[in-house]
């Protein structure tokens, strides 16, 4: 990251030192002399400034006007103030403006660096949180949301539509492995909420005790253990987004803990007095029916209604296999670019055997598959061979079973190149003639020596070849 600074000063000695100076520590520097050229320069040669280096006053105008003017511009530099006589009027409405800081001139050069160095590593932090929100805006758009299917189209809309508006609270449906994570980070990086933070909370993974803890927070001494004071989720969420996954395992006394916290906007850590004000989007996710738990008294109603401020429902995958057509390359493309892979043609057989599946894990077990395919790999073909999915027969070692012991069965639906078939034809005849170079070499009607050639092309390398009779 850049390190430039622009001064603002009209003295044109002091300007001179200055600029002198910061150039000499290795920054970038442009002086202006007046406020219409300090315009200029961010506006129309669209310099970006890590600091904005000012003198309040100057022949035509206040500093704070222009700081007013370009803030959504520049909303990440941070500006630095210079003023002969200070004013509480001006110093008030420069904190308010986001200032970094106010100083009175003349001002040591050395204490000067010293507040330089901390505004810097201040731009740089929100610079760097800016980028990884931008980055993740980038990533959790509603079209990460994958699938040609009028359910997934259906999904994509609602998600754009709710990123838009300011709501409180909101439940996330579906079965495991539909997705749920990604909606969530989708509804918090592309909403208005996306520069605060986003965090998670898993409630089937925490022990009552645990949770209550990791959720509202504790001050030291408020149980055995609690050494020092600890801020919970609720109160780190602060501005942002709290993504509760599989809420309906909360503990019912909880779930009443946690809707007076939403309803009253403010949070007590356990052993404390003090009501932490709060401002926070809740969102609520669940594999089972939230509102039949709620019928029959295994969640509470009135939390529900809370959250249900609007509903979210994830189609399972075996709903909608037309979106396996996406969904699969996508996954390919992600591990061949993760593992080296060169993974490009997926034959019409595995196509058959996807569409197959029921897909009871959803998108996760879909994930999973890919994932392992693509690590196994060998050349540019998606290997069938490893698809291992429940209740689908192998088709090779099906092939390897059935075959009598003169007779191979290979696929010819495209699911196995050439260089697939002679390699597994070769292997194969090794194999039942217990590796035993010349009686395969007689089975496949070729040479010993063609045969340890296409041995080691493909290599088929064993200790059985090595020690059996040639």
């Amino acid at each position: 990251m850049r390190a430039t600074l622009l001064i603002i000063e009209d003295e044109i000695l002091l300007g001179t030192e200055l600029s002198r100076h910061y150039q000499s520590g290795g920054w970038e520097v442009e002086w202006a002399t007046t406020l219409s050229q300090a315009r200029s320069i961010l506006l129309e040669q669209h310099f970006d400034p890590l600091l904005v280096l000012s003198d309040m006053s100057l022949p035509d105008g206040n500093a704070l006007d222009l700081i007013e003017a370009v803030q959504g511009q520049h909303p990440h530099a941070e500006w630095l103030l210079l003023t002969g006589y200070g004013s509480v009027p001006d110093s008030v409405r420069a904190l308010r403006l986001g200032a970094y800081d106010f100083l009175e001139k003349p001002c040591e050069l050395e204490h000067l660096d010293l507040v330089i160095a901390s505004a810097a590593r201040s731009a740089r932090a929100q610079r760097r949180l800016f980028y990884q929100v931008q980055q993740h805006h980038r990533q959790y758009s509603p079209q990460a949301f994958v699938g040609r299917s009028q359910s997934a189209q259906e999904v994509r809309k609602l998600l754009a539509k709710l990123t838009e508006v300011p709501f409180s609270a909101l439940i996330i449906g579906g079965e495991t492995g539909t997705g749920k994570g990604l909606a969530a980070r989708i509804l918090h990086y592309g909403g208005e909420r996306a520069q605060h933070p986003m965090v998670e909370l898993n409630c089937a993974a925490l022990p009552r005790e645990l949770l209550e803890s990791e959720l509202f927070g504790h001050e030291a001494g408020a149980f055995t253990g609690a050494k020092a004071r600890h801020p919970g989720l609720i109160e780190q969420a602060n501005g942002g987004t709290l993504f509760l996954d599989e809420i309906g395992e909360m503990p019912l006394d909880l779930q009443a803990k946690l809707l007076k916290t939403i309803e009253d906007r403010w949070v007590r850590r356990l052993g404390g007095s003090k009501e932490i004000p709060i401002d926070v989007q809740i969102l609520a996710a669940s594999n089972r029916d939230l509102e039949e738990m709620a019928k029959h008294g295994d969640f509470r109603s009135d939390l529900y209604h809370r959250l249900s401020v609007f509903r979210l429902n994830l189609p399972a995958l075996r709903e909608i296999k037309e979106d396996l057509e996406e969904l699969v390359p996508l996954f390919v493309a992600a591990f061949n670019a993760e593992a080296g892979r060169q993974v490009k043609v997926i034959p019409e057989r595995v196509w058959t055997r996807l569409h197959a599946h029921d897909w009871p894990g959803n998108v996760r077990e879909l994930r999973n598959v890919v994932e392992r395919c693509v690590l196994f790999s060998e050349d540019a073909v998606f290997p069938e061979q490893w698809l291992q999915l429940p209740g689908q027969a192998n088709s090779l070692a099906s092939a390897s079973h059935t075959a009598s012991p003169d007779q191979i069965f290979l696929p010819l639906d495209g699911s196995m190149v050439l260089e697939e078939m002679d390699r597994y034809i070769i292997e194969t005849v090794l194999r039942r003639n217990d590796y035993n170079i010349a009686a395969t070499a007689r089975a496949l009607g070729t040479t010993r020596e063609t045969l340890r050639y296409r041995i080691q092309k493909h290599g088929l390398k064993s200790s059985k070849l090595s020690s059996s009779r040639s």
